[in-house]
């Protein structure tokens, strides 16, 4: 079945993936990466002849990365310590996998290790792509005559995987706005940079190359899902799109009375001129049904801007900072830049020498580092004789104090937090449990036994050379009165399992038998009746068998000679009889082999002969057809009839 993730229950963690749960030991919020501490439990072992501190390793191929290996610090040489890794160590630096029986288990979308499940492109886990439909289309429009906002098309809410893309360079903006009426990129009349821009429910990512050599037009990309409607607009002619402020040009109609609104030129910036109702005295603005229709006067294309346009610089953005603390730099592209022919090129910087070139780089700082605190002193030694370990509390601490991430200090000017210490050799003495409860002999004389050990005495004052050669008795002599004569049911040792794996038998001897001060004798069953007979045969279990290989008998022979061939089947089956993969493929029995290799010889009739000494002339006149020369030439006509047999069945 499917199992959460993780489960937290006080110091221990369940790490768990379809079929199989892992149970951890929670680490402290101060301790090391797992993979550090496993590293460093090496620090106390020799190396070849020598101790180093050693550090993880991660820079081995992808199949090695459930792998213990480690680095000796200082050192350019690095060692695989184990094969394998704690179970739930990260796989490498990727943090969503962990290591679990050696091998790397991914977490899919739905939160599950091992399950594999990633998001379609509807964003649905493990979907099939079927949740939503494909939009897709091209706007043609090759001349917009009007200036200013065309709507292109319209976004649905809860699109995703949008792409809006121009196909070649122009000299227009896509501009995108939500059915709320808040523009997102591109909007009211000013053009934004590059960059990302976050709106409806999702981030869009706005691109406008501007190197000479691209040839690829603007486009604003996202990966949703949307929460709102969303309008794709096409902004013609910047000038139009960029202007800040307004002049105004009143046409002069002596016709026109006074204090009437009149037409006027609103100075775009475009080819075309914009005309406007205006009261004639304050210039201010009017609905146009309030100036006469017939005295608009008709828009007409007019050049503008055909000077030619100076050279500027073209800013790029400052790249990240070097450092993600303490001082670093960061740069950006400046390029002296010309329009020209409506294309935007390249030129040298002098012409642009009556403008301040903007910096290149700057310096820049995140944030101040922090640094490691030791914040106690060493602990007593683990051990009161003998080599043991001492600890320290060392910390991450911020420019204010706070208790942050290892990551975010210097990982090599770490102090170490434990180290070995020797409280001098430790003397040993003998242990002992006390005496069993039972004898060996419900009556008469038998033996009780105790435990006996010589181990390390961390608190007595015993020489220190050992526990010497006077070894405490592990047993001594019991009695439980004398014996009568008893009849009672004895049972010889279980025989062995009759199965190496799997489920199997074993039986032992059961007899009826008098104990007495003289022995024992072996009486009838029948003088045991009374008593529960214990049983001689049980189910034995040593360990599961796992997967084997099954096969069938061999099937009969394709060719009774001159070499045929048989097969059957073979099956690898789990404890539970189910079909399995986990069978060694050496150790696969053959599916086919060869059969009855040797040569066909005809069966041999004693009562078949040649009657007639001539019989060749017979057979070369090929009369053996007929029954009478068939009999009379028995031998000779049956020998011709198996070459034409066999050389039928090889042709």
């Amino acid at each position: 079945g499917v199992v959460p993730l993780l489960t937290l229950t006080n110091e221990y963690i369940w790490k768990c993936f379809p079929q199989m749960c892992v149970c951890f030991n929670a680490c402290p919020p101060a301790s090391g990466h797992i993979r550090a501490v496993q590293c460093s439990s090496y620090n106390s072992r020799p190396f070849m002849g020598r101790l180093y501190e050693w550090e993880p390793f991660n820079e081995v191929p992808g199949d090695q990365h459930c792998e213990l290996n480690c680095r000796a610090i200082g050192f350019r040489f690095y060692v695989r310590q184990s094969d394998r890794v704690i179970d739930g160590t990260p796989c490498g630096r990727n943090e969503t996998s962990i290591c679990v029986a050696g091998r790397c288990q991914s977490l899919g979308c739905d939160e599950y290790l091992g399950s594999g499940k990633m998001m379609d492109k509807c964003g649905v886990c493990g979907g099939d792509n079927t949740a939503c439909k494909l939009v897709s289309g091209l706007f043609q429009q090759h001349s917009l005559n009007k200036v200013g906002y065309h709507k292109v098309v319209e976004i649905p809410e809860g699109a995703t995987k949008i792409n809006v893309t121009e196909t070649v360079k122009s000299q227009n903006y896509l501009a995108l706005r939500s059915r709320s009426g808040r523009s997102i990129i591109n909007g009211n009349w000013a053009i934004d940079r590059p960059g990302k821009y976050e709106g409806v429910g999702t981030m869009f990512t706005y691109r406008r190359p501007n190197e000479i050599t691209s040839t690829a037009g603007e486009s604003f990309l996202a990966d949703g899902p949307t929460n709102e409607i969303l309008d794709v607009y096409v902004c013609t002619n910047q000038l139009v799109c960029t202007i800040e402020h307004r002049n105004y040009r009143c046409s002069t109609d002596s016709e026109t009375p006074n204090h009437q609104p009149l037409w006027c030129v609103l100075f775009s910036g475009s080819r075309y001129t914009i005309f406007h109702c205006v009261h004639r005295m304050s210039h201010e603005q009017a609905p146009e049904n309030h100036c006469d229709s017939s005295t608009r006067p008709n828009s007409q294309e007019e050049p503008c801007n055909v000077q030619p346009c100076p050279a500027f610089w073209d800013i790029g953005e400052w790249s990240e900072c070097s450092k993600k603390c303490g001082l670093g730099m960061q740069h950006r592209q400046v390029l002296c830049r010309h329009v020209y022919a409506n294309r935007t090129l390249n030129v040298h910087a002098s012409l642009c020498r009556h403008l301040e070139q903007p910096e290149t780089s700057s310096t820049c700082q995140l944030k101040i580092c922090s640094e490691w605190q030791i914040n106690t002193e060493w602990s007593a030694c683990s051990v009161p004789c003998g080599v043991g370990q001492r600890t320290r509390e060392v910390q991450c601490v911020s420019n204010v104090g706070d208790v942050v991430s290892d990551d975010e200090c210097n990982m090599k000017l770490r102090p170490s937090d434990k180290e070995n210490c020797d409280m001098g050799p430790c003397a040993k003495s003998w242990f002992f449990t006390d005496w069993g409860n039972k004898c060996s002999a419900e009556c008469g004389m038998g033996v009780q036994t105790r435990g006996v050990l010589c181990l390390t005495d961390h608190i007595s004052s015993l020489p220190l050379e050992g526990c010497g050669h006077q070894r405490p008795a592990a047993s001594q002599v019991c009695n439980n009165g004398p014996c009568e004569n008893r009849i009672e049911w004895f049972t010889g040792p279980w025989s062995q399992c009759s199965a190496e794996c799997g489920s199997g038998s074993q039986q032992r001897a059961v007899v009826c038998l008098m104990k007495s001060d003289e022995g024992f004798n072996v009486m009838p069953p029948y003088e045991c009746s009374s008593l529960d007979k214990p049983p001689n045969q049980q189910s034995c279990h040593h360990k599961n068998c796992g997967a084997k290989w099954y096969h069938t008998d061999w099937s009969a022979c394709s060719k009774t000679c001159e070499g045929g061939f048989r097969v059957r089947e073979v099956r690898c089956l789990s404890d539970d009889t189910l079909s399995s993969e986990a069978c060694e493929e050496q150790l696969k029995p053959r599916e086919r082999e060869d059969c009855n290799p040797g040569p066909c010889v005809p069966h041999i009739d004693e009562n078949c002969r040649d009657k007639y000494f001539n019989c060749n002339v017979v057979v070369q006149a090929r009369l053996c057809v007929y029954d009478y020369y068939k009999t009379t030439c028995c031998a000779s006509c049956t020998r011709v009839a198996d070459r034409q047999s066999h050389h039928r069945g090889r042709s």
